[in-house]
């Protein structure tokens, strides 16, 4: 009998243990899923769907945790690499000449920081996403929620 081709499709705790640690390492789901040893992307969202895979879907969420305070981190590290900020120019003999900043290197490492700020703001908002302030004014009480019922309904009767 030939050997099945593929990536695998039936769940284990193993491919769960791996999926979940290598997330907290920081590989994306698509990496994860591209390895011929590990199940679809398809597939591990189904698990994730499926209502007796809760404490899979735990085990998951909080590896998304991880992942994103790992990339808290990276852009730390990535703001602090300046190793490839600047780069030697060349004469026309091909000589060493004078120092230019590498202003690709540059925007690119904003991206890969801007990238990541963004991620970790949608998988851990209460930590990493933006602050919102809600301001309150006005008259809250129930002569306030009275006097809109009262015009809501003097709205209905003028439209019949």
């Amino acid at each position: 009998m030939a050997n099945k081709v593929g990536n695998p499709s039936g769940f284990t705790e193993q491919i769960a243990t791996d999926i979940c640690a290598r997330l907290m390492g920081g590989e994306s789901m698509k990496d994860i899923c591209s390895d011929p040893a590990m199940p679809s992307t398809s597939m591990v969202y189904r698990w994730l769907a499926d209502p007796e895979r809760v404490e899979f879907r735990d085990r998951y969420a909080h590896a998304r945790e991880v992942q994103a305070d790992n990339m808290a981190d990276e852009i730390l590290s990535i703001a602090d690499d300046a190793r490839n900020d600047w780069m030697e120019r060349q004469d026309y003999n091909g000589e060493a000449g004078s120092w230019q900043l590498n202003g690709e290197h540059i925007q690119r490492s904003k991206v890969r920081i801007d990238s990541r700020k963004w991620l970790a703001a949608k998988l851990k908002p209460k930590v990493y996403g933006d602050r919102t302030a809600v301001e309150h004014s006005g008259e809250v009480g129930l002569t306030g929620l009275a006097d809109s019922l009262q015009k809501a309904r003097e709205r209905a009767k003028d439209t019949r």
